[in-house]
C-alpha cells in the first residue's frame, strides 16, 4: 500500500468514526460522554498520561456534532463533566468515612452532588461550542469556553480550581515551566487546544497543519521548558538556615482523641529531635499538629517548644481562638525555645463544609472538622518575617491551589510554606494532586515551596517546581533540608498575572472572527 493510500485509509476510518459518534443517540450518548470524562482524568496526576486527551476530547466534539438542540449540547457536556469530576474527585468521599457513623450519609453529596454541580461548567462549555457553524469554529469556541469555565470555577463562590486540565502537563518538569509564563489557566488553554485539534483530522483538508499544531504545542512546551531548566543556574540555598520538616503519619481518627494526645505530641517531639544535625535551625510541623489552643495552654506550649533549636523556632499548625468576639481560626504558630509565641497566621481561604458550613443557619449539618463552631478566615495572604528566616508566605492546606493568590503582591516573600493535612483522604489520588498543585504554584511564582503534610506528601520544591526532597505518603519520618533561594527576577506570570491568558484568548477570538468572516464570504459566493 502506498503512503497516499494509507493516509486515505486512515482518513476514511476517522470520518467513519466521527459520523458514528455523531449518530449515537439516547442514553448511549450520555453514557459514552460520562466514560470519556472518566478516562480524561487519567491525563491528570498521579497518572499524568496526557496523550489520552487526544482521544477523549475529539470524541466529545464528534458527539457534539450530533446534538440537535442547545439543551442536548449542554446535557452532553454535563455528563462528560460528571464522569470527569466523579472519578477525578472520588477521594473526597474518603473524608466522610473517617468518622463513618456520623458522616457516611453525606457520601452521595460528595460522590455525586459535588460532581453534578461542577459538571454544570462543562455543560456550559459544550452548549457554547455547539453554536459553531463548522468543526473548526466549534473547536475554537470549545477551547475558549473551557478555559473561561475553569477560570470561573476557580473564582466564584470562594472558588474550587482543582483538577484544571492544565495539570495534565505537570508530569514533566520541562512542560511544567510553561506555568511560569502564563499560569496554570494559560497552560489549560494550550492543553485543550492541542487535545481538541485532532477532531479536525476527520475533515478532508488541512490535516498536516492540524496534526503539526496538535503535536507541536506540547513539544514546544517541553522544548521551551527544557531550555529554561538547562539555562537555570544551580539551585542556591540560604546560608545558615536548616529545616527539619516532620511528617508524623498519625491516623486522622486518632489525631484529636484526648487519650492519644500525649502519645501524638511525644511522636512529634521524638521525630523533631532524633539524630538532628547541628545545622538545623527551624523545625516545621504540619497543619493542626498541635491539637490544642496553643496561646491558651502554656504548659503544653512549653512542652513542644523544647524541639526549637537554639535561637530558632518551631513552626506548627494549631487552632487559635479569640474571646471577644468569640472566634476560632485554623492557624500557624511560630514558637521560640522559651515557649513564647513569636508570630501567628490565620488561614484565609477556608474549605466549605470542611471548616465552615455555608448558610449554616439554614443547613442542619456540622462541618467535617471537630467542634460545632465554624472557623473564621484570616486576612491573608500575608508575608511573615520570622527570626532567622527570609520573608515567607504561609499557606494552610488547600490555600495552595489558588493561582495568583498565594502571596501579598505589595510585600513579596522569598519562599512559600504549605502546612497541610491530607490524612482525611487516605491512600488515594488526592494527596498526589495536591502536591502537583504545590509544584505549579512554586513555578508560577518563581519561589521555593516547603511542604509539611501530616501523613504526606511532605516535600521541598525549588522555584522551578522540581521536587528536591520528599517523604512518601503514609510514611512517618522527617526531611532535613536547606532552604532554596527564589529565582533572581519575578516570572512573567507574577508581573502580568492573567493578562497573558487574556492575550491568548484574544488571539483565539480573533482567529474565530476571521474564520467566520471567511466562511460567510464563501457562503455568499
Amino acid at each position: 500500500m502506498t503512503p497516499d493510500a494509507a493516509t486515505g485509509n486512515a482518513l476514511g476510518r476517522l470520518q467513519h468514526l466521527s459520523r458514528r459518534l455523531a449518530a449515537v443517540a439516547g442514553w448511549r450518548r450520555y453514557a459514552l460522554a460520562f466514560a470519556l470524562g472518566a478516562v480524561t482524568t487519567l491525563t491528570l496526576p498521579p497518572v499524568s498520561f496526557f496523550p489520552l486527551g487526544f482521544l477523549t476530547f475529539p470524541a466529545l466534539l464528534w458527539l457534539l456534532d450530533g446534538a440537535p438542540r442547545r439543551r442536548a449540547a449542554f446535557a452532553l457536556g454535563w455528563w462528560f463533566g460528571l464522569g470527569y469530576f466523579a472519578i477525578g474527585l472520588y477521594w473526597i468521599g474518603n473524608a466522610l468515612l473517617v468518622f463513618a457513623a456520623k458522616y457516611a450519609l453525606l457520601l452521595p453529596f460528595a460522590g455525586a452532588g459535588l460532581p453534578a454541580v461542577l459538571a454544570i461548567f462543562i455543560g456550559l462549555v459544550t452548549m457554547i461550542a455547539w453554536h459553531g457553524r463548522t468543526r473548526f469554529e466549534r473547536m475554537l469556541l470549545f477551547a475558549i469556553a473551557w478555559v473561561g469555565a475553569e477560570w470561573l470555577r476557580g473564582h466564584i463562590a470562594t472558588g474550587f480550581p482543582w483538577n484544571l486540565i492544565g495539570y495534565a502537563w505537570t508530569g514533566s518538569d520541562a512542560m511544567l515551566q510553561s506555568a511560569a509564563a502564563m499560569g496554570i489557566y494559560g497552560v489549560s488553554l494550550l492543553v485543550i487546544v492541542s487535545a481538541s485539534l485532532p477532531a479536525l483530522l476527520a475533515a478532508p483538508a488541512g490535516r498536516a497543519a492540524v496534526l503539526a499544531l496538535a503535536l507541536g504545542l506540547p513539544m514546544a512546551a517541553w522544548a521551551g521548558g527544557a531550555v529554561r531548566l538547562a539555562l537555570a543556574p544551580p539551585v542556591e540555598f540560604h546560608a545558615g538556615i536548616g529545616l527539619r520538616i516532620v511528617q508524623s503519619n498519625i491516623p486522622q481518627r486518632e489525631k484529636w482523641a484526648r487519650r492519644y494526645r500525649e502519645r501524638n505530641l511525644k511522636q512529634f517531639v521524638d521525630l523533631s529531635t532524633a539524630n538532628r544535625p547541628d545545622w538545623i535551625t527551624h523545625v516545621i510541623w504540619p497543619e493542626t499538629a498541635a491539637t490544642f489552643f496553643v496561646s491558651q495552654n502554656p504548659v503544653l506550649r512549653r512542652a513542644i517548644a523544647i524541639v526549637a533549636p537554639q535561637t530558632g523556632l518551631l513552626i506548627t499548625g494549631g487552632p487559635r481562638s479569640e474571646r471577644d468576639p468569640r472566634r476560632i481560626m485554623n492557624a500557624l504558630y511560630a514558637i521560640d525555645g522559651a515557649g513564647a509565641v513569636v508570630e501567628t497566621f490565620d488561614k484565609f481561604h477556608l474549605v466549605p463544609f470542611g471548616e465552615y458550613v455555608p448558610l449554616a443557619r439554614y443547613l442542619p449539618i456540622e462541618k467535617l472538622t471537630g467542634g460545632k463552631t465554624g472557623f473564621t478566615p484570616g486576612p491573608g495572604p500575608r508575608t511573615l518575617r520570622l527570626p532567622g528566616l527570609p520573608p515567607v508566605s504561609p499557606l494552610i492546606c488547600y490555600e495552595v491551589i489558588f493561582p495568583g493568590a498565594v502571596t501579598d503582591p505589595g510585600d513579596r516573600p522569598q519562599w512559600l510554606l504549605n502546612l497541610t493535612n491530607d490524612a482525611w483522604y487516605g491512600v488515594s489520588a488526592g494527596p498526589y494532586q495536591h502536591l502537583a498543585q504545590s509544584r505549579v504554584r512554586a513555578t508560577e511564582e518563581g519561589l521555593p515551596m516547603v511542604r509539611a503534610a501530616y501523613t504526606g506528601i511532605s516535600a521541598v520544591i525549588d522555584p522551578y517546581g522540581r521536587v528536591l526532597q520528599r517523604l512518601a505518603l503514609n510514611q512517618s519520618g522527617y526531611i532535613d533540608a536547606k532552604l532554596p533561594k527564589p529565582i533572581a527576577a519575578p516570572t512573567l506570570f507574577v508581573r502580568a498575572g492573567d493578562g497573558v491568558l487574556a492575550g491568548m484568548v484574544a488571539i483565539l477570538w480573533g482567529v474565530l472572527g476571521w474564520v467566520r468572516r471567511k466562511n460567510r464570504r464563501q457562503t455568499a459566493q
